[in-house]
């Protein structure tokens, strides 16, 4: 898959994901994915492609970057806990959904109970 499908399959499935707000930012250009105030994606074009980023478990983040040629550290964040999403062949549809279900979950589990739009331990929202 290119990067353009990548992102509109991200961003398209984001509208079913509760509580999600999106902010786009044009200077340079961003689109910011949040719950309860928290980013949990963005999007934007890094030089000539563009990318899907994504907060991600450090232990996956390192098993995901290790398997997939189009997976990388978190462009412009913390390389532990954000990975980049490039288009590329291993990349498929499926897989752009649980990572966006995942980072999702992980930002709402950080959120105070009384602000969580769903359960992050039960939610599964995998297609």
């Amino acid at each position: 898959m290119d990067g353009q499908e990548l992102q509109k399959i991200a961003d398209g499935f984001t509208a079913d994901l509760p509580g999600t707000d999106h902010e786009h930012r044009s200077d340079p250009s961003w689109d910011l994915y949040k719950v309860g105030g928290k980013v949990y994606m963005l999007m934007t074009d890094m030089p000539g492609r563009p990318v899907v980023i994504l907060k991600a478990d450090p232990d996956d983040a390192t098993a995901l970057r290790e398997q997939y040629a189009g997976i990388t550290p978190g462009y412009h964040m913390n390389k532990t806990h954000w990975i980049t999403v490039d288009g590329g062949d291993t990349i498929d549809e499926k897989l752009v959904k649980e990572l966006v279900t995942d980072s999702y979950r992980l930002v709402v589990a950080g959120l105070p109970t009384s602000q969580q739009p769903i359960n992050p331990h039960t939610h599964n929202h995998r297609t």
